[in-house]
């Protein structure tokens, strides 16, 4: 009896000990740090379990939030995704790593007009992630006219039905080519000039808005918003009242890319994500859902008809018009911070 309890003790310690070993064993992951509401999270588990990599997904709502995240350190992601003007900061201070390339196959698939782009211009350090404009939407039922003019947004008689999106560069930009300057001015006089539009537009804004913009717009709560162009995609799908312009005075052409900090513990997992989300059916994929425009060509010939012939998501060079891309602003980003914070509080 004695030496049947004995048996049975080892048989439990036996399979404790196997327990806590296989508890043990960290499952490889990676830390990726997103837009809010910018990728498809099926894909996140479609990756999980193809190459057993755990993905750790964080998101942020501005360029400027991610850029002072990283750059503050404590925090060491794997995967980011910033704008054009802040790959060209984070290149600038040494806070990006270099894509081995050779890691990324898929880059085989990327359109050559998305590559080499002043910001990376050997795209050493960043593969294009998304692209798109920044236009103006309108509810045609609230709105009496058509638009086609960043002025506008100034027009009274839309009083507290205009919604202005809550982006430092793109609200800014939004005032200075309504008053025929370049997005990338560092004119002071031409800055402040912006500020005083903005200032005295204020009281005709119902909110300044990231993500939220798409759930007002769609409900009918504001009649215009200022929009990246994927947000209207979604707004538009929702909502077939909205319809989207690309104001003729010009606009941004942005592009979001994938980059890889200099504090990544995890370099091969972060290169295998990249790699993933580039190729066609996976770049499709996510387009399909969250509504933003690819750079991957045969990604979007397998997108649905209504996506891949939209003026919206694939616009022609003559409904884009004249385009600028954001510079990074950062020897007088003192100047865009303090005129920001004006702006926000009416001064």
């Amino acid at each position: 009896m004695k030496m049947r309890k004995i048996g049975i003790l080892t048989v439990i310690l036996v399979l404790m000990v196997s327990v806590v070993s296989g508890c043990g064993e960290k499952k490889p992951s990676i830390n990726v740090y997103n837009w809010g509401d910018y990728i498809d999270k099926e894909i996140l588990k479609d990756f999980e379990e193809e190459y057993g990599i755990k993905v750790k997904y964080d998101t942020f709502a501005t360029n400027e939030d991610m850029y002072m995240k990283i750059k503050q350190g404590g925090s060491s992601y794997d995967v980011i995704f910033p704008s054009d003007y802040m790959i060209e900061r984070m290149i600038r201070e040494d806070l990006l790593t270099k894509i081995d390339k050779e890691n990324i196959p898929n880059m085989k698939n990327i359109e050559d007009r998305f590559l080499n782009l002043d910001y990376d211009l050997d795209n050493e350090y960043s593969i294009p992630y998304m692209w798109g404009t920044v236009g103006i939407i309108y509810n045609k039922t609230m709105v009496s006219e058509p638009l086609d003019s960043w002025a506008d947004l100034w027009d009274e008689k839309y009083r507290g039905q205009i919604v202005m999106l809550d982006s430092q560069r793109d609200t800014m930009a939004v005032a200075l080519k309504k008053l025929g300057y370049s997005m990338n001015t560092r004119n002071i006089d031409e800055l402040e000039a912006a500020k005083e539009e903005l200032i005295r537009q204020k009281p005709l804004v119902s909110a300044y808005l990231g993500d939220e913009v798409k759930d007002t717009m769609i409900s009918g709560d504001a009649a215009i918003a200022v929009v990246w162009s994927g947000d209207a995609v979604e707004i538009i799908r929702q909502n077939p009242d909205i319809e989207y312009v690309i104001p003729k005075e010009g606009t941004n052409l942005w592009f979001d890319a994938m980059v890889i900090p200099k504090s990544s513990t995890n370099k091969e997992g972060a290169e295998a994500f990249i790699n993933y989300l580039s190729r066609p059916e996976v770049a499709a994929k996510n387009a399909e859902y969250i509504g933003y425009s690819i750079p991957v060509p045969e990604g979007v010939k397998l997108l649905p008809d209504e996506l891949k012939n939209s003026h919206v998501s694939y616009p022609t060079d003559e409904e884009i018009g004249e385009v600028e891309i954001f510079k990074d602003p950062l020897d007088i980003i003192q100047e865009y911070d303090r005129i920001w914070t004006e702006i926000k509080s009416g001064q």
